[in-house]
C-alpha cells in the first residue's frame, strides 16, 4: 500500500531503569555454565549484545508506555487524538485492553477510539499500517501508537528455570538462549494527516508478507509477574530471512525503489548474526544501517521505533534520506515500510 498524506508527527521513548550486562548475566548462570562446560563470554560474542534493560518487578506496560506518550503530548493537544493503539507484546492483563489503562493515564478524550494491537515484534509497524489507512481515507486525522516492553519477568523466569533444571545441558539450553537477548523500552509514535505536520517525515507505504507455517518456531506465554518463551533460533532466523527477501522485493515494487535508492536502513534489532544474514540476503550495504541491540537487546515491538528515534537523535538520519524499515516478527510475518526523512 502507498500513502500520500501520512506523516510521522512526533515520537518519544523511555529507557529502562535497570541494566544487566551479558557478563553479569553469565555470572548468575555460572553454575550452569560450569556444569555444561559453556565458555564465558559466548553470549555477547554470539549476539553482539552488551547489555539489556528492565524495569522493577511489578511495573506495568501501560505505565511505561504512558511515560513515553506524555513526552509526545507535551507538544500536541491530547483532545485531538482520534485513535490510541497499544502495540506491545507485554500487556497489563488480558481484559480490558491495556489501551484502556493508557487512555486513563493520559486523560484522553472520551471520543478517542482505543484498542490493543499485538503482533509480536511488529506491533508498532502493524499499527502504523492500519491507522495509516484510516488517516489516508479521511476516517481519522491522528493516531497515537504506544508500546511498553519489559523483559524483567522473562529474564528472571528464564534464569531461575535454567539454574533449577538438573538435566539442563548444551542441547536443552538452546530453546531458551533467545530469552537472554530480550531487552526493554517504551515508545510513543504520533502519526497524523499531512495537514497537521506538512514538514514532518513522510511515511510512504510498504508491504506485509506472512508465513504462518513457522508459527511454532517461537512461542511465549505468561503475565507481568512471569514470562517464558522457547525459540528455535537458527531455524527461525533462516525462515525469517527468506520471508524478508520475498517481502523486500514486493516493497521495492510498491515504492518504485531500487536498492541503490535506499540511503538509510533501520532493521529489527535481534543481534549480529540476524543483521548480517538479512542485509546480505537483501543485497543491502552493511554501512547504512543503525543498531541499538548492543545497548538495549531485542526490545520487541519497541525495537524498530526506538532505533529510528536514536538514529534521528544522533544525527544518523538527515533530511532527504530514503529510509527502509525492515521488520520481522515471530509468526512469521515481515512488514517493511519506506520513509522520506525531513
Amino acid at each position: 500500500m502507498k500513502f500520500e498524506n501520512l506523516r510521522l508527527h512526533s515520537y518519544a521513548y523511555q529507557e529502562p531503569q535497570i541494566f544487566l550486562t551479558s557478563e553479569e548475566m553469565e555470572a548468575q548462570l555460572r553454575p550452569l555454565y560450569e556444569r555444561a562446560k559453556l565458555p564465558e563470554g559466548r553470549l555477547e560474542l554470539q549476539t553482539g549484545i552488551k547489555r539489556r534493560g528492565y524495569w522493577p518487578k511489578g511495573t506495568r506496560p501501560s505505565s511505561i508506555a504512558s511515560e513515553a506518550a506524555e513526552k509526545v503530548l507535551k507538544n500536541f493537544p491530547r483532545e485531538q487524538i482520534d485513535l490510541l493503539l497499544h502495540a506491545s507484546v507485554c500487556r497489563d492483563f488480558l481484559e480490558p485492553a491495556t489501551a484502556a489503562q493508557v487512555h486513563h493515564n493520559l486523560k484522553l478524550s472520551p471520543h478517542c477510539m482505543i484498542s490493543d494491537l499485538s503482533n509480536a515484534c511488529l506491533g508498532v509497524l502493524s499499527s502504523i499500517l492500519l491507522a495509516g489507512q484510516m488517516i489516508e481515507s479521511g476516517v481519522i486525522k491522528t493516531a497515537l501508537i504506544v508500546s511498553g516492553e519489559n523483559a524483567g519477568p522473562l529474564i528472571e523466569e528464564t534464569i531461575h528455570f535454567l539454574l533449577n533444571d538438573p538435566g539442563m545441558d548444551r542441547k536443552k539450553i538452546k530453546p531458551f538462549m533467545a530469552n537472554l537477548t530480550i531487552g526493554s523500552a517504551a515508545v510513543a509514535v504520533l502519526i497524523t494527516h499531512a495537514d497537521l505536520a506538512p514538514h514532518s517525515p513522510k511515511i510512504l507505504g510498504g508491504t506485509t508478507l506472512t508465513d504462518s507455517s513457522a508459527v511454532e518456531l517461537c512461542q511465549g506465554d505468561g503475565s507481568t509477574e512471569g514470562l517464558m518463551m522457547q525459540t528455535d533460533s537458527e531455524t527461525l532466523m533462516h525462515a525469517g530471512v527468506k520471508l524478508a527477501r520475498e517481502n523486500w522485493h514486493r516493497t521495492l515494487d510498491e515504492l518504485n525503489w531500487k536498492n541503490q535508492d535506499v540511503t538509510k536502513i533501520i532493521p529489527h534489532q535481534v543481534g549480529v548474526a540476524h543483521r548480517l544474514a538479512m542485509l546480505t540476503e537483501l543485497g543491502l550495504p552493511l554501512d547504512r544501517d543503525y543498531q541499538t541491540f548492543e545497548q538495549f537487546g531485542n526490545t520487541g515491538s519497541a525495537a524498530l521505533p526506538l532505533t529510528i528515534m536514536k538514529a534521528s537523535e544522533n544525527g544518523f538520519l538527515v533530511p532527504g534520506d530514503k529510509v527502509a524499515l525492515l521488520g520481522i516478527g515471530s509468526g512469521l510475518t515481515s512488514t517493511m515500510l519506506g520513509m522520506e526523512w525531513r
